[in-house]
């Protein structure tokens, strides 16, 4: 599941990147599920217009930050997680996480729990 779970987090993170909200928002109906439901600590959203909200609100608090992807994503069963940090294109990142993503039978984001790190700067 490694190279699915790859392509998963290329795409969602793509999505968290995709600075025309209505791209964005066609983006999300495409790999979430209409019931999808997205929760970190500071966070949340649920179904495609909640999950395209708080994404929208997120990239307005962090402009001209892009997440990219850190290390080897993974997977079991329908379960992916990878790593993530945020930071401008070529700099050092200012925060980082590590998302749990479970997938429908039809390979769709049912859900996402959002662990964020607690240091800095290991992109």
């Amino acid at each position: 599941m490694t190279s699915t779970a790859s392509t998963l987090a290329d795409r969602y993170l793509a999505t968290w990147n995709e600075p025309d909200a209505t791209r964005r928002q066609a983006l999300v109906a495409a790999l979430w599920s209409p019931q999808g439901r997205y929760a970190d600590p500071l966070m949340s959203g649920q179904g495609h217009d909640g999950i395209a909200r708080m994404i929208a609100t997120a990239r307005t608090q962090f402009p001209g930050l892009r997440f990219t992807p850190r290390g080897q994503a993974d997977g079991h069963g329908p379960f992916a997680r990878f790593s993530w940090s945020l930071g401008p294109a070529g700099g050092a990142a200012v925060a980082g996480g590590t998302d749990v993503v479970r997938l429908d039978d039809d390979g769709r984001v049912v859900e996402v729990i959002g662990f964020l790190d607690g240091s800095v700067g290991h992109a």
